[in-house]
């Protein structure tokens, strides 16, 4: 005998909703998990921990369910809600403004800004900061991670500006392999029609932004915020003299960095020096 479905609970959140409807809709459609999964490439046991809510929806899967149950787009507003639940409270208003955001201006002190990571590199990552984290706790956090980058593929996408730090490439999360590849990734966005990346050499020394990260957003309003983030937390200014302030310490900050070429040579000369 088969067992029942596990019982559902809409109501918790827009994650168990978003499981809910999956399922009612397929059932509806007369559709098995295996025959979902033919349609959708997903596996069957992938597919029945979204819609008991026990895994993080990836970001390809609402499009394909509003196609498969002609549904409208109800998956992908349902997704808008559930993506955000993830993360901490101090960060799902900064998420709201960087949908918002023609421009995203950001400086890294260690880490790859999210948005560019490579799956592999933010898997090292997760793992480094929480080494008794799960497979599947790690999965959600990738998932979450992948469902911010879906940004880059908004039409029209931001302008992206980046300022890493030296240590930022030098520093490995990862094997070998992991790190050519996130350096790789980097080397791709130097420069394009809507991204920068400039290094900002040790040897420039002491500035006013060492020691955090901050990110400037200028929204689809015209007016501008300021994130900064420690290794827990996060504030969010918007008060125009603090914001202008931050601009400020950015701007010097872009004066001083390596051109994007030379950035983008100094990357892959950090590449191709990591073991083989």
């Amino acid at each position: 005998m088969p067992a029942r479905p596990r019982a559902l609970t809409p109501d918790r959140s827009a994650r168990h909703l978003f499981g809910s409807e999956m399922r009612r809709l397929r059932e509806a459609a007369g559709m098995s998990l295996e025959s979902l999964a033919a349609v959708t490439k997903f596996s069957k046991s992938s597919l029945a921990r979204f819609e008991t809510a026990e895994a993080m929806i990836p970001p390809e899967l609402p499009s394909m369910l509003d196609a498969a149950f002609g549904t409208d787009g109800i998956f992908e507003k349902l997704y808008a809600l559930a993506r955000k639940e993830i993360h901490p409270d101090q960060f799902r208003r900064r998420m709201d403004l960087e949908t918002r955001a023609r421009i995203i201006r950001e400086y890294a002190c260690q880490i790859v800004p999210g948005l560019v990571q490579t799956e592999g590199y933010a898997r090292a990552q997760f793992e480094k900061h929480n080494p008794k984290a799960t497979p599947n706790e790690i999965d959600e956090l990738w998932s979450a991670r992948a469902s911010r980058q879906v940004l880059l593929q908004a039409n029209p996408a931001p302008d992206l500006f980046y300022i890493l730090d030296e240590a930022v490439i030098r520093r490995h999360f990862g094997d070998p392999a992991v790190m050519r590849a996130q350096l790789a990734r980097l080397i791709e966005l130097t420069e394009t029609p809507t991204t920068v990346v400039q290094v900002l050499p040790f040897d420039h020394g002491g500035h006013a932004l060492v020691g955090g990260t901050l990110t400037l957003m200028t929204l689809d309003s015209g007016s501008q915020v300021a994130y900064e983030e420690s290794i827990t937390t996060g504030t969010l200014l918007e008060d125009k003299k603090a914001v202008a302030f931050l601009q400020r310490s950015y701007d010097l900050l872009t004066a001083h960095a390596l051109s994007p070429g030379d950035s983008a040579a100094l990357i892959r000369s950090t590449m191709e020096a990591l073991p083989t």
